[in-house]
């Protein structure tokens, strides 16, 4: 079970730190789905990128990883207005709509996944008394 959570934590690490890092490399797709009333579109997607790669990091990282874990949901709960905007304005972006009826629930899943892998104690294992019952 151990094996499992480190491999879908390397996972999910490669996950932030991928999508931060484009908040750098292709800002302008960030800056598409920013809702307008937002203040400061690009520092907000500066400092959302730099949040997910410290994030990913820190999931790798056993002093810090349970902050990591309560830091990435903090920024899934924070980004989820843009999937709100993404969904009221589809003719705005190039995706199927059910795609972002889809992304809505997908951030719940996403919590679920750094939850399971950042913030729940691992399992103890049974412990045998060294006789048959």
């Amino acid at each position: 079970m151990e094996l499992t959570r480190t491999l879908l934590r390397w996972l999910a690490a490669i996950f932030f730190i991928v999508a931060g890092t484009f908040h750098f490399l292709k800002p302008e797709m960030y800056l598409r789905i920013m809702p307008p009333y937002f203040p400061a579109p690009a520092l907000l997607v500066a400092i959302s990128g730099v949040a997910e790669i410290a994030g990913g990091l820190g999931l790798l990282i056993p002093p810090v990883r349970y902050a990591a874990g309560w830091g990435l949901i903090a920024l899934l709960i924070a980004i989820f207005p843009a999937n709100i905007y993404m969904l009221q304005h589809p003719e705005i972006f190039n995706f199927p709509v059910w795609t972002l009826w889809a992304r809505l629930p997908l951030q719940g899943v996403f919590m679920l996944w750094v939850w399971y892998i950042a913030l729940q104690p691992p399992h103890a294992e049974p412990r045998h008394s060294g006789t048959a019952r």
